[in-house]
């Protein structure tokens, strides 16, 4: 464990009951949540290959333009 999340826990053992647990499950949400986000970049990573493999393509054959600011 790190000094830093050391001190983190022990500052956060030091209060009252209800909010330790407040904080001890915002921290195991934010740990679930990033690793969801990891696996949903994970899963992506094969599919937005494959997009950009489609958009090189289309673009080696002339099927873009170039995009014009002033028409957004």
């Amino acid at each position: 464990m790190t000094k830093l999340l050391e001190k983190a826990f022990k500052k956060a053992s030091q209060l009252p009951d209800i909010e330790q647990n407040s904080f001890a499950k915002w921290v195991l949400e934010e740990l679930e949540a990033e690793k969801k986000w990891d696996k949903i970049i994970s899963d992506s990573e094969s599919l937005l290959d494959k997009l950009a493999d489609e958009a090189l393509d289309a673009h080696r054959k002339d099927r873009t333009q170039s995009l014009d600011i002033n028409k957004l």
